[in-house]
């Protein structure tokens, strides 16, 4: 059906907002997509979880979309509202499910990293600090990382993936230079921290945490680069093709392409 234009109220100061209407008419571009790729009727469903915890505190929506169920047809295609109802509940259920199974999921996780944590407790209790990366578990348990080390006392233990003992004194110089003031900090990558060194290091160390024991000891955790590859659909017909600027138009082909 062509879409038809909405005639709302004059006293009304905003657009009316169609969002949750399952009459509304989709959008130019998703109708393009659909006509490029042959088909004429879609339907689209839409899989919600619970969201962060703290907009339900403040009496925010706590939902969020976790993703979308869309189905295409070739030809015309009516779906009287029972079935519409149906396919919309089976997604409630779905979304239930799936949210007790990611809920599940952090309660397991969080219950290994508490009962790690308990046992690097009780090995600082007994033994020398030393043991945090020397015996198992080590504080590469306690965080997803590809390498961690410990100085301690002018010493360096390195576990892993880590820089050299030359290039963690420099780390260790610029902390203390640039965040002195910390007890530990995290950054995604050194480079865009700003540590001049980054360079140096590579690809093998990227992002790191840091925690300050004392002004002389500290633990290190590492990640290395990482680098994805995404494979996307709608190859440009010329590297030049734009876009006229007003409308968004999706590409007329569907070669995958980097």
């Amino acid at each position: 059906a062509s879409p038809v234009k909405i005639i709302q109220d004059e006293a009304l100061l905003k657009p009316l907002c169609l969002v949750g209407s399952t009459l509304r008419a989709p959008h130019g571009c998703h109708a393009q997509y659909m006509a490029n790729m042959g088909s004429i009727a879609s339907l689209t469903l839409a899989v919600l979880i619970n969201g962060n915890e703290e907009n339900v505190v403040r009496g925010l929506n706590s939902m969020k979309l976790w993703g979308l169920v869309v189905g295409h047809h070739t030809s015309v295609r009516y779906l009287p509202f029972p079935i519409r109802h149906a396919c919309e509940f089976l997604m409630q259920a779905f979304g239930l499910q799936l949210n007790m199974e990611l809920q599940l999921a952090s309660q397991l996780s969080e219950k290994r990293v508490l009962k790690t944590q308990t046992l690097l407790c009780d090995m600082l209790l007994r033994d020398s600090p030393t043991g945090l990366v020397t015996q198992s578990p080590s504080i590469m348990d306690l965080v997803k990382c590809d390498g961690a080390a410990l100085y301690h006392q002018g010493k360096y233990y390195p576990l892993g993936v880590t820089p050299t003992e030359t290039q963690i004194h420099d780390i260790i110089h610029w902390l203390m230079k640039f965040h002195g003031d910390s007890t530990g900090l995290t950054m995604d990558s050194l480079c865009d921290a700003g540590y001049p060194g980054a360079e140096i290091l590579g690809d093998a160390v990227c992002g790191m945490a840091v925690a300050y024991i004392t002004k002389r000891d500290y633990l290190f955790w590492f990640r290395s680069h990482t680098e994805k590859e995404i494979k996307w659909g709608g190859a440009k017909q010329h590297p030049r093709d734009k876009d006229d600027g007003t409308k968004i138009h999706p590409r007329l082909s569907f070669d995958v392409f980097l």
